[in-house]
């Protein structure tokens, strides 16, 4: 892949000069030159001056204001739709603690959280989860990434369950955190109650599964922070989906714990990767992690720039397995047929175990390749590739209302169509996907592309370590925590 940032080098086009040319006794014009204190400040003039190009020229300064994001593109047209050849300018805004935000951290007992790392290999029924709870919940390093970044990796094989330990880290090192509980205006409670529950979805004994919520919950009641408002102020971050820690004793059992309903807890403000749409009154979704966590805004405007002049030769792309069950199976089944029979749809199974759709290089370059990513509801209504999808600039194309529209509010526009296509799954649109995509100019398409890079910021977890002068841009904590104190200032 070409670079993206060309760095001018001084010039090296001066005339070489001989020694003789210059004797001492040749030229009268010459001789201060053999004055060694004067050689040595020109020596010193002439370095500091190539340095001062060299700082000009390799290192080019970046703007920082992301509410004035301008996009200048070219536009040609190719045999599948639309191909950018941009010219833009795209700023961003600095994460400063503005005062709306003042973040306690409780220091929980270790039980509730990096105490259960300590198992990691057991966090989880079905996979070995300590591969991914390395570098505070990033996971691996990916090095095969080829996306022309030449500074510090920002690119990770993180686990789509992980964004409580991610959050954690982030709020840790963040410009908001106090240690004053007294100047706090939120208090965030870091369980890692995602990661708990995993590793109990086996357990027969309700008690057991649920033991961990209870003494949390216990906890919280007898901390004078919480008795001020009830926990109205408090606030955890899950990185599963609320489905996973709403057990009742009426409905079925699907290794759920009782955590979101217990009377505790139902004050506080929960985060979470799927929120319940009917039931999830204190509940809001954040973004599920992608692969993306840079740590200074370079590296999130290199990205931007590179998907702007992507080459995106299919119409539309989809990447998945088949699903058991009659709803789930029939809208899989169908985008599968329709995209396998369409020369201009790009398929990835992930049946069989295809290694491919393990491979976090292989699904972004084939949703960068796409100007549509098909999005069917996974084993609940949300899934983590909406997320990669617009981390790709690929549009993302909704079969369910609660895949998106009802879960992120706090991060997505109001207007969906702003950013993304919707066609019912129970309507006749989804039997001729690639007809009812093909309908949208490429006007529109440009426009709704352009709307998807510039969200990036926002969804994307930075780096834990990234300090607040070097990220230059909001994101998905920054949004939650600005978005999360001004819902409790409206409930205290």
């Amino acid at each position: 892949m070409s670079k993206l940032l060309s760095k001018k080098q001084p010039s090296a086009a001066v005339p070489w000069i001989e020694k003789e040319k210059y004797q001492k006794n040749k030229d009268p014009y010459f001789k201060f030159l053999v004055n060694p204190h004067f050689r040595y400040t020109a020596l010193l003039f002439v370095f500091l001056s190539l340095w001062f190009l060299f700082q000009v020229f390799w290192f080019p300064p970046t703007k920082t204001h992301y509410a004035a994001t301008t996009v200048s593109a070219v536009t040609t047209t190719t045999s599948y739709g639309v191909h950018q050849n941009p010219r833009t300018t795209v700023t961003l805004s600095s994460p400063k603690c503005n005062g709306r935000v003042s973040v306690y951290v409780y220091n929980l007992p270790e039980e509730f959280n990096v105490g259960l790392l300590q198992d990691c290999s057991h966090l989880n029924v079905y996979t070995n989860m300590c591969p991914h709870v390395a570098n505070r919940g990033l996971g691996q390093p990916l090095d095969n990434m080829e996306l022309g970044l030449s500074d510090v990796n920002p690119w990770f094989a993180t686990h789509q369950f992980i964004a409580e330990m991610i959050f954690h880290a982030r709020v840790e090192n963040h410009p908001c955190r106090t240690w004053d509980p007294s100047k706090a205006t939120l208090f965030y409670v870091p369980f890692y109650g995602g990661l708990h529950v995993s590793s109990k979805f086996q357990e027969q004994n309700h008690t057991t599964r649920d033991a961990l919520a209870v003494r949390l919950a216990d906890y919280l009641e007898d901390q004078p922070s919480w008795r001020e408002h009830y926990g109205k102020d408090h606030f955890i971050a899950l990185g599963r989906t609320s489905w996973d820690f709403m057990r009742t004793d009426s409905g079925p059992d699907f290794g759920a714990n009782c955590l979101l309903n217990l009377p505790p807890v139902k004050n506080m403000s929960v985060l979470t990767v799927e929120r319940n749409p009917w039931q999830g009154s204190n509940q809001h979704g954040i973004p599920y992690p992608s692969y993306f966590h840079p740590s200074t805004s370079d590296q999130m405007l290199t990205w931007q720039r590179m998907l702007r002049r992507s080459n995106r030769p299919y119409l539309f792309s989809f990447i998945g397995a088949p699903r058991k069950g009659v709803d789930k199976a029939a809208i899989r089944d169908e985008m599968i047929k329709q995209c396998a029979e369409s020369t201009r749809c790009k398929l990835l199974q992930c049946n069989h175990g295809n290694p491919k759709c393990y491979n976090p290089a292989e699904i972004l370059r084939v949703m960068r390749e796409s100007q549509f990513c098909l999005q069917a509801p996974g084993d609940s209504f949300t899934r983590r590739s909406t997320f990669d999808s617009i981390l790709s600039g690929c549009i993302p194309v909704f079969f369910s209302r609660h895949t998106a529209y009802t879960q992120y509010a706090w991060f997505l526009p109001e207007k969906t169509s702003e950013y993304s296509v919707y066609i019912d799954e129970q309507g006749n649109g989804s039997k001729r996907i690639e007809a009812e995509l093909s309908k949208i100019s490429e006007e529109e398409v440009e426009r709704m592309r352009a709307t998807v890079i510039d969200m990036i910021p926002r969804l994307t977890y930075a780096h834990p370590n990234a300090s607040s002068t070097d990220l230059g841009f909001e994101d998905a904590v920054d949004v939650a925590l600005d978005a999360l104190a001004h819902h409790v200032r409206t409930k205290i």
